[in-house]
């Protein structure tokens, strides 16, 4: 007996779960916002249509398709990097042990400015043969003129002159030549005179800053051993490998920007193209440039080509190993029949959307062919003609609205 009232009360409870249900519904019917249909075409296909009130009218926003500018372009993302055809490597005429480096990675320098100063016995071995040079010049002039005053008494023959005469001749030409060997030291004609004057050798070479710039690249220290042509080892404690120079000087006005493009894209591209790049630590800036190098093959792993881009950068703002964010102009700007983004709304299928109206009562789904998407308007390539109304804010509450009344069963 009480298993009878169990299953009592169970149906009890179904019956009335099933006519809530039915009276929910029912209050969802009465309350529906618009009013939908779908209407028979040629051809078996069919066009959705939606009826809104005024206050459902007031929500949406319908504007007048017009036309907008669109330039063909094509998107990548690349790495900044320095424009190696500005970088400039600092080594040493002669070996030596540095004795000073001045300026640090980052600072800016002036052409001429001293970067570092090394210990040079090649500078030294000069400076001693000009010191020796103009003391054999100088006894060769007292000489002469000695051999000249005892000629006048008789008291030398005139090959003796002439001998002194030679002998000083020689001793100018070695002095000549040693402040040549000197001057190649960077020295200038004063540095030189004081040298002789003072009779004192500087083995301190002096190494100055070829062009103005900033310093990219640093492997200098106090101690270190370098020869010409070739950096000393590297001194970072990270294991890093060490630069190519003992300072590498940029000009950085203009960044190189390396990038790899889709192959299909390949057909695209020019040397001379604008570019505009975009980097995240200057989301607000675009940086322009123009593309200089394409690459003459297709990588088989990524299938992609190479393009080199010269990105101008007067401000220093950007830091070599940048990602950014570019286009690359592939054709000339062109008008074309456009809507605003929100006016286009993707279907579940992956069909794209407007809502279109005559009369700002009655709406009609419409299939639109869309194409390039540039500063918030989309062009459209079949589906809308110019002058007609569509709806450009909340467009996609109309598909929803026509999916929930719509689709609902009466």
């Amino acid at each position: 007996m009480s298993r009878i009232i169990k299953y009592t009360a169970v149906i009890a409870l179904l019956l009335v779960g099933v006519l809530g249900g039915v009276k929910i519904y029912s209050a969802w019917r009465a309350q529906k916002p618009a009013e939908a249909s779908k209407t028979a075409e040629a051809g078996g296909s069919s066009e959705a249509t939606l009826d809104l009130n005024e206050k459902q009218v007031a929500a949406v926003k319908i504007e007048t398709v017009g036309s907008a500018t669109f330039v063909p372009q094509r998107k990548a993302v690349g790495n900044i990097d320095f424009n190696q055809n500005r970088l400039v490597q600092v080594f040493t005429p002669y070996q030596g042990r540095i004795i000073e480096a001045y300026p640090n990675i980052g600072d800016k320098v002036e052409k001429d400015e001293v970067l570092f100063t090394i210990d040079s016995p090649d500078l030294l071995n000069a400076e001693s043969a000009l010191i020796a040079a103009a003391g054999v010049l100088k006894l060769q002039n007292v000489t002469l003129v000695r051999a000249q005053k005892m000629k006048a008494f008789g008291g030398a023959s005139q090959q003796a002159v002439d001998q002194s005469t030679s002998d000083q001749m020689t001793a100018e030409g070695a002095l000549k030549s040693a402040r040549d060997a000197v001057r190649i030291f960077g020295k200038t004609d004063a540095e030189i005179d004081d040298i002789i004057a003072k009779r004192k050798a500087d083995p301190r070479l002096i190494i100055r800053c070829p062009v103005a710039g900033y310093v990219t690249a640093r492997n200098a220290a106090p101690g270190l051993f370098v020869q010409p042509g070739t950096a000393p080892p590297s001194s970072s404690s990270t294991g890093a490998a060490a630069p190519l120079a003992i300072f590498t000087i940029g000009d950085l006005s203009t960044m190189w920007m390396f990038a790899n493009v889709v192959e299909n894209d390949a057909p695209l591209l020019r040397v001379g193209q604008e570019v505009k790049a975009r980097v995240v630590a200057y989301p607000d800036r675009e940086f322009e440039g123009q593309v200089v190098v394409l690459g003459q093959n297709v990588d088989p792993n990524s299938r992609r080509v190479f393009v080199r881009s010269e990105v101008s950068d007067p401000e220093h703002l950007l830091r070599a190993g940048m990602l950014a964010n570019f286009t690359i102009v592939v054709g000339d700007p062109f008008s074309a029949t456009a809507v605003p983004d929100l006016a286009i709304v993707r279907e579940g299928d992956g069909a794209m959307t407007v809502w279109t109206t005559t009369d700002k009562r009655h709406f009609t789904r419409r299939t639109v062919k869309v194409g390039m998407d540039q500063n918030g308007f989309r062009e459209i390539q079949d589906g809308l003609k110019p002058g007609e109304l569509v709806v450009t804010a909340n467009a996609v509450f109309l598909s929803n609205a026509f999916a929930l009344a719509g689709n609902s069963p009466d």
